[in-house]
């Protein structure tokens, strides 16, 4: 007879093919001794308990989960920015900004590197189960699937709603998907091979700060830049692949690491992020490589602290990734064992990442145009083209709106999208269809 799972806390059986950690119902943390434990409920229990190499491998992919659905959550409070916020605005203006602003787009910072990072590791992950060639094939389809969700799904109806193509950004999922498409090449060949091409690309690519091109290529390739640029037609690259490759590369390397013994793993987590924080406190010090920016003394401690943190992002500096890669490899070691209570909701966002980004993205915009029609009674300025100062929608008068404004929006988007989250993780676990695996 099969094996059937009770949750203690919602009574929701949880199937034959459920692996203790946390109900997706509810979100209660379930330990391995839970089988058949609730009276008046029929449970079967396994013929043999899981063995402790079993139970430490579900604790490590749900340490990546749990990373992954924090940094999604902090995602939200830019995207809701960019609709919500002052238009034209630029928090990383030193001369312009608030400690607060600054901070409020610094703390996002972190997110596409650990999402970049952590796309690599899970594609390590997911190779344990395939051969090189099933690997190679899974990561080139899905691949050119979020390129083609990128520049055509989000583009026309989640980010700009308008399908004139007027003004169209090469962003996240654009650089995730050749990220993906080259990944897929990489797996073929020696996992050494891989880190050393990343590590290049990492450390390397700030050799070229200085060329100088207007080349639709090397916008793609290296500096953010115009890939067409026609009176009625504008393609901008924002997210220059070389770098992102390289993190993603790097990633997957880090995917051995979860092959490992906990106590060896745990150490090396922590010595690897301390050693790359570190190595962004010594090379920004000395300021002279790793970014094109450098920091100045300023009028303040507390702005030349943030002239200090003020690295690049596009494309992303060696700095930039130093500064968000080691506080990110910290993060992994603090919850490799267990996941705290409180970070159980990232959980259940960060199993179903992408599922996440598109509806977060699409609620943030649909809460725009509602405030919008309220405000002002109409809402033809969300469904028009913006030039690309104004991305990724041409503001109404006086539009924006502050911090704590903004920051009580990026909550009700939170909350509204966990329940769903939760669905939708709940479907991919009882199903195998594979539609799913393309969200």
């Amino acid at each position: 007879m099969a094996d059937v799972v009770i949750c203690p806390k919602c009574g929701r059986s949880l199937g034959e093919k459920y692996e203790p950690a946390s109900c997706l119902q509810c979100g209660e943390h379930l330990p391995e001794d839970i089988k058949g434990r609730l009276p008046g409920l029929v449970a079967f229990a396994p013929a043999s308990a899981p063995s402790a190499s079993a139970t430490s491998s579900r604790a490590r992919f749900e340490s990546i989960d749990v990373v992954r659905g924090v940094i999604m959550i902090i995602m939200a409070i830019d995207h809701t920015r960019d609709f919500f916020g002052i238009p034209g605005q630029n928090p990383t203006d030193l001369a312009n900004t608030t400690p607060a602003l600054f901070l409020t787009r610094w703390v996002t910072h972190f997110c596409a590197p650990v999402f970049f990072l952590l796309m690599g590791t899970g594609a390590y992950l997911a190779g344990r189960r395939r051969s090189p060639g099933q690997l190679s094939r899974f990561l080139l389809t899905r691949g050119l699937w979020l390129i083609f969700l990128e520049v055509v799904l989000l583009r026309c109806f989640v980010y700009q709603f308008n399908v004139d193509y007027r003004v169209t950004m090469l962003i996240v999922l654009w650089a995730l998907g050749w990220a993906m498409v080259t990944l897929s090449a990489l797996v073929r060949l020696p996992v050494f091979v891989g880190t050393a091409f990343g590590v290049l690309l990492i450390a390397g690519h700030n050799l070229c700060d200085s060329v100088n091109s207007a080349s639709p290529l090397w916008s793609i390739l290296h500096a953010p830049g115009f890939v067409l640029n026609t009176p009625e037609h504008v393609v901008f690259a924002a997210y220059p692949l070389i770098p992102w490759i390289g993190v993603t590369a790097v990633g997957y390397s880090l995917g051995q690491v979860y092959g490992w013994d906990t106590d060896r793993r745990r150490s090396f987590l922590l010595r690897l992020g301390l050693a790359l924080i570190l190595a962004f406190l010594a090379i920004r010090g000395l300021n002279t490589y790793g970014d094109p920016a450098p920091w100045m003394r300023q009028e303040t401690a507390v702005y030349t602290v943030l002239s200090f943190l003020n690295t690049t992002k596009y494309p992303p500096s060696l700095l930039f990734l130093l500064m968000t890669l080691g506080p990110a490899m910290v993060f992994l070691w603090s919850v490799d064992r267990a996941t705290p209570r409180i970070l159980r909701p990232a959980l259940v966002i960060g199993k179903v990442p992408l599922f996440y980004y598109v509806l977060h993205f699409l609620l943030i915009h649909l809460l725009a145009v509602a405030t919008c029609y309220v405000r002002y009674g109409s809402a033809h300025w969300m469904f028009e083209s913006p030039n690309l100062a104004n991305y990724p929608f041409t503001a109404p008068p006086d539009w924006g709106y502050s911090l704590p404004v903004i920051f009580l929006a990026w909550a009700l988007v939170v909350v509204a999208m966990y329940p769903l989250c939760r669905w939708f993780a709940a479907l991919k676990q009882r199903r195998s269809d594979a539609w799913l695996s393309y969200l």
